[in-house]
């Protein structure tokens, strides 16, 4: 190769250095978009093995909280409304009871533009079967049609405030007489659709029945007003769409609208309506269906 060829070569070289340097400094300065993968929608229920009779509780994190963003939660046909517990944080609760089969439940999630699809299995539970024999003048399907609009209407609050706050205490200090789930026969006739919706506790007549967690009484009503099943009963807002109802009660020490705490006094142990002697019925519900009360005892509900 003579000089000029080779000096024509290393210019040539040169030319090309430079313009794939000036190429590359321009692409430092335009913008980069990346399509970078969209983060799958994180959701967790628990428990992480539930039975019959558990509150499954859906925690569900999203990009950005706001009313354009608040995640659905769907069960089959079943929706159920998810509350902000922290920033960009959601919780919904699915009751399951015991009228239910036991199997795999579809959890549909709806949040951040995705849809999620959660398979959550739900243990089957054998519960006890009772024979109750009402006495003349009582009947498990004497209620007044008075009585079960005011208790419909009260289990179907779903307040937007949450009004308790760790774990729920035990409204009474008798010992558990009836646990809840209990299959009964009523002066022996099966009870077709019916479990024990709570938890009965063998409290001496006039003995202390306080608040499980704080609330907002929401349900005041009296044998008198035509709450012959019910008996006198308190029924307490939690907030959220969680509420409990306390019958059979002697006295009652609440009116409605008040805001009480845990461990506050509500009324006394009795055996108004239908019941065969003095105690006390809890009954908690989530979302309108009566779930077992053990569990909001043990453990923490956020």
């Amino acid at each position: 190769m003579t000089i000029d060829n080779r000096a024509r070569s290393s210019q040539s070289s040169q030319v090309s250095r430079n313009t794939t340097n000036l190429f590359l400094g321009i692409l430092t300065f335009l913008p980069v978009t990346l399509a970078l993968p969209v983060e799958a929608l994180q959701v967790q229920v628990s428990p992480t093995n539930p039975q019959l009779g558990d509150t499954l509780s859906v925690i569900i994190d999203v990009d950005s909280q706001n009313d354009a963003n608040q995640p659905k939660i769907t069960v089959g046909e079943k929706a159920y409304p998810a509350f902000a517990v922290a920033p960009n944080k959601y919780r919904a609760f699915i009751p399951t009871t015991p009228l239910e089969p036991a199997g795999t439940r579809t959890v549909k999630i709806f949040g951040d533009g995705q849809v999620k699809n959660l398979a959550v299995k739900v243990r089957p539970r054998k519960f006890p079967i009772q024979r109750i024999t009402l006495p003349p003048g009582k009947s498990a399907d004497g209620a007044t049609e008075y009585e079960l609009k005011r208790v419909a209407a009260f289990k179907a609050l779903q307040t937007p405030e949450k009004y308790w706050n760790g774990k729920f205490i035990a409204p009474s200090k008798a010992r558990i007489s009836t646990i809840y789930g209990v299959r009964r026969y009523y002066n022996g006739k099966f009870a077709t659709d019916y479990y024990h919706r709570g938890v009965d506790y063998a409290g001496a007549a006039g003995s202390p029945v306080t608040a499980p967690a704080s609330g907002r009484v929401a349900l005041v009503g009296k044998v008198s007003q035509g709450f012959r099943v019910h008996g006198n009963v308190v029924g307490i807002d939690h907030g959220q769409g969680v509420t409990s109802i306390f019958m059979h009660l002697s006295r009652i020490n609440v009116k409605e609208g008040d805001l009480v705490k845990a461990g506050q006094l509500i009324g006394g142990v009795g055996s108004t309506g239908a019941s065969t002697g003095p105690h006390l019925h809890w009954g908690l519900y989530v979302n309108g269906q009566s779930v077992d009360p053990v569990p909001w005892r043990n453990k923490v509900f956020e």
